[in-house]
């Protein structure tokens, strides 16, 4: 008779592969929307982090926003990025190198800031916009 920490391996087992899998079927999103993007000639821009102190700053990469808070964004290369990162005066002085996170499929899943929603809906609404 299995134990409740077997279920709960099992649990946490199951729980990671729907993450997995979630993941996986995001970056095809994203994958099918750099292409697009390029295609279209929407030219990536220096993205920039904020601190949880609020503080805007210069990051290493360059790639496309997703929301109007700039709090998530598109690199270039595919990657996808949350841009609300610690920090202190180091990093406002010198910038911050950002890490990829694993992309979801649902933005701001949880949030009440009225930007939450399906990841495709956001991708389309960057590629709807006029090409400057």
């Amino acid at each position: 008779m299995p134990d409740r920490r077997e279920d709960a391996a099992r649990l946490q087992q199951l729980a990671d592969a729907a993450r997995r899998a979630e993941a996986a079927e995001a970056q095809r999103l994203i994958d099918a929307f750099v292409e697009a993007a390029r295609e279209r000639g929407l030219a990536p821009e220096p993205l920039r982090a904020t601190l949880y102190g609020g503080a805007s700053v210069r990051t290493d990469k360059v790639g496309w926003y997703l929301n109007s808070s700039r709090s998530v964004a598109i690199g270039y290369d595919g990657s996808y990025y949350q841009l609300v990162v610690g920090g202190g005066v180091r990093e406002r002085l010198r910038g911050v190198r950002l890490e990829a996170s694993e992309p979801s499929l649902v933005i701001g899943r949880g949030a009440r800031d009225g930007e939450s929603g399906d990841l495709a809906e956001f991708l389309a609404r960057v590629l709807d916009r006029p090409a400057p």
